[in-house]
């Protein structure tokens, strides 16, 4: 077990109370290492130190295309360091080693993208009338606060990060307390660049309280946060007190849509993978499946084969599902799939755990297919995040549109079909704020917008619409004599 610190104006410290943490490997149950358990008193050392940071002339007169080559620097120590990261990946969160590899490079990635945007960050000039030379720009939003969720830890914290530092902001991050090691070697690797002390710090502890305190820090500038609905609901109410802007990325109950004249193989792979990545614990899950009636029987059968046929193990053996993150998270599940039977469900492949020899400390899910699923169900309306899939049939093309927005979540859609003017008729008409066409994920999406529409939360991350989180508009009017 190691003992590990957290990282607070260019410094590893302990945390002022003394009271630590236990990361469990949810492999098998093991205690992977001891963190200190982040207090009132750290979150304000962090946020003061941000803000000095901020407000330094050393930071201040970094140059924009200073910040890029840092941030670019940053992507080429994650490729160095790949082998180790995506280890403590897999060893914090459970998942498969070639999905962490995977998280990894995608990590690299965004800090290679926003470095290449560092110095085009554009103003404008406005025409007003003669004599006056009007024009916008854009200056970072200064301390930014960063909640991480557990199921992706190092993806999301460097998607964020990169953006904010490459703005010009100072930021302070509070990883899941469940799995922080890859944000803490983040922070390691930052500290042996050029990065002024106190422009990224990162506090760990539990969010109902270093959470909670940080969301409602009055010194705090911006908030972004991935997680539950009714948490995000917490944050924002946190921070509106301050009327402090948040992103919030809120999860989903995403469905595929899959019509009867579609590659089917294709449609298959994708289905498939979209639920068992992470043991569908993602929030952009395909975790609805609607099939046109015609193929439903054929397509169906495929699907419960391939789900059948998958492996479940330990993710330092790279199954194709690693075990599910807690105890907590695992009854979770197992509560839904009490709900199936008594509602009279086919449970055609699946639902229930899976006991893995010499892991017995591991909690482990079985893939699951759910057919005959009542649309009012919570079966087929919240988010169960687990490796279940629930199949909803159709008959036409507005009957899949109405199934597909018939949940208070709007995160991601994927559409199979070969008929391009339906492709574009459903995107335009589906409630979400991803559409993928014959795909599903993009190899990441780095580039992409992501967010949501209704319950799936509001702002984007990814791509250059980000940057509008971490920056803000100042508009500037000079009269000039004539």
């Amino acid at each position: 077990m190691e003992k590990l610190q957290m990282y607070i104006n260019g410094s590893w410290v302990s945390g002022s109370s003394n009271e630590s943490m236990l990361v469990i490997n949810p492999a098998n149950g093991d205690v992977l290492a001891e963190v200190p358990r982040g207090s009132e008193k750290d979150i304000n050392l962090a946020v003061q130190s941000a803000r000095t940071a901020f407000e330094s002339d050393e930071w201040q007169q970094f140059k924009p295309y200073e910040r890029g080559k840092l941030i670019y620097n940053m992507a080429e120590k994650i490729r160095e360091n790949k082998d180790e990261l995506a280890r403590l990946e897999t060893l914090d969160v459970g998942k498969p080693l070639t999905q962490a590899h995977a998280d990894v490079e995608a990590a690299a990635r965004y800090f290679e993208y926003y470095a290449g945007v560092a110095d085009k960050i554009l103003g404008e000039t406005i025409p007003i009338e003669y004599g006056i030379l009007d024009y916008t720009v854009r200056e970072p939003v200064g301390v930014t606060a960063h909640i991480i969720p557990w199921n992706y830890p190092i993806q999301i914290t460097s998607r964020s990060v990169a953006a904010a530092i490459v703005t010009g902001n100072a930021v302070v991050v509070k990883p899941a307390e469940d799995t922080p090691l890859t944000a803490l070697k983040l922070a390691e690797l930052f500290d042996e660049t050029s990065l002024p002390k106190g422009i990224l710090n990162i506090v760990i502890g539990y969010g109902y309280d270093a959470g909670a305190y940080l969301s409602s820090h009055p010194d705090i500038d911006h908030i972004t946060f991935t997680g539950s609905v009714d948490t995000g609901t917490k944050v924002m109410a946190a921070a509106a007190k301050n009327a402090v802007p948040v992103t919030l990325e809120l999860g989903g109950k995403s469905p595929n849509i899959v019509f009867a004249d579609c590659d089917q193989d294709l449609a298959l792979t994708w289905v498939v993978k979209s639920i068992i990545q992470n043991a569908g614990q993602t929030c952009s899950a395909g975790s609805r499946l609607l099939i046109e009636e015609e193929i439903k029987e054929q397509f169906l059968d495929k699907v419960v084969i391939r789900m059948s046929e998958l492996k479940v193990g330990p993710g330092m053996d790279d199954p194709d599902i690693g075990p599910i993150l807690s105890k907590k998270q695992f009854d979770r599940i197992c509560t839904f799939m009490k709900l199936a039977e008594k509602e009279g469900v086919s449970i055609l492949t699946g639902g229930k755990g899976v006991a893995i020899p010499g892991h017995e400390g591991g909690y482990y899910f079985s893939p699951t297919v759910l057919d005959h699923v009542d649309v009012t169900s919570e079966l087929a309306q919240e988010e169960l995040f687990g490796p279940v899939l629930s199949v909803f049939p159709f008959q036409t093309e507005q009957e899949a549109i109405q199934l597909a927005n018939n949940t208070n979540y709007g995160l991601v859609t994927g559409v199979w079909t070969k008929d391009v003017s339906r492709a574009h008729r459903v995107a335009s008409k589906v409630r979400s704020g991803q559409v993928f066409i014959n795909n599903y994920g993009a190899g990441g999406g780095i580039q992409m917008p992501f967010g949501g529409y209704k319950k799936s939360g509001f702002g984007r991350e990814k791509g250059l619409e980000a940057l509008r989180n971490y920056t803000q508009l100042k508009n500037i009017a000079l009269k000039y004599d004539g």
